[in-house]
């Protein structure tokens, strides 16, 4: 099992943000809901039993999972908004983090080190 999937040529992977347009019936409507979040785990061998966790957090600061199976014909479409560089399996610890420490855990670009040296000159 690994910690990615492609699907439509997009490479998902735990701790991105994704967004998923989720089909949802009303009574005799049909309407399409955005399930926006980060991608917290990712399971099954085959593309026909995949399922994924993605963890939300609402405008009033709960956090709402969803298990989404990859074969359901109610996903009309996923969108990769941010991709992350972290490279663990699963991300059970972001339940207790905030936004700002998930943002710095998740998305830290690593800087490259430059030192400097310092020019000496020489009198003659």
């Amino acid at each position: 099992m690994s910690n990615s999937f492609l699907l439509k040529e997009t490479q998902y992977k735990v701790g991105d943000t994704i967004e998923i347009n989720y089909k949802i019936n009303e009574g005799d409507k049909e309407r399409i809901q955005i399930f926006k979040g980060i991608l917290l785990k990712i399971r099954g061998n085959s593309q026909a039993e995949r399922m994924i966790t993605v963890r939300k957090i609402t405008k009033s600061g709960i956090g709402v999972e969803r298990v989404i199976p990859l074969s359901s014909p109610y996903i009309s479409g996923m969108k990769l908004v941010k991709k992350s560089s972290y490279n663990k399996a699963k991300l059970y610890f972001i339940r207790n983090l905030s936004d700002q420490e998930i943002r710095t855990k998740l998305y830290h670009v690593k800087q490259k080190v430059v030192h400097k040296t310092k020019k000496t000159t020489t009198k003659k």
